[in-house]
This record gives structure tokens, sequence and C-alpha cells, in this order.
């Protein structure tokens, strides 16, 4: 009789141990979703601010291009006035 209720008592400890186990990993889970998710929202957001500083670069580049074309003709236009009023001086 002694043995029928030790291994009742063993049966129900086990059961209880494996729905309690079941519930943890349920939750673990959707812990794990949810960290899933917000590390894929966050590599979204960061992805799109390094295409908008990309872009940014570029557009800098080229400005910086204009500006260097633009100084030499600066440059070219002050040699020929220099050269025009030395040859009127």
């Amino acid at each position: 009789m002694e043995i029928i209720i030790a291994l009742i008592s063993a049966g129900s400890a086990i059961a209880v141990c494996m729905i309690n186990n079941a519930y943890q990993a349920k939750k673990v889970q959707a812990q794990h979703d949810e960290t899933i998710a917000l590390i894929k929202y966050q590599i979204a957001e960061l992805s799109d601010r390094v295409d908008k500083h990309n872009n940014l670069i570029e557009r800098t580049y080229k400005l910086e291009q204009k500006a260097a074309v633009y100084e030499e003709k600066i440059s070219v236009a002050n040699h020929r006035i220099d050269d025009l009023e030395n040859k009127e001086g």
C-alpha cells in the first residue's frame, strides 16, 4: 500500500514538473520572440539611418567636387584679370 502511495506521489510530482516546464518553455519562447522582434526593428531603423548617412556623404562629396571646380574657375579668372591688368599697365 505504501508503495502505491509513493508511486502516485512520484507520478503527481513528475506531472507537476512537466506542466511547469511546459509553461516555462512557453514563457521563455514568448520572451525570445519579443526580443527577436525588437532586434529586427532596431536593425531596420539602423539600416535606414546608415542609408541616410551614406546619402549625405555622397551629396557632400559631390558638393566638394563642385566647390573645387568653382575654386579652379575663380583662380583662372583671377589669373586672367592679373594678365589683363599687367598688359594695360
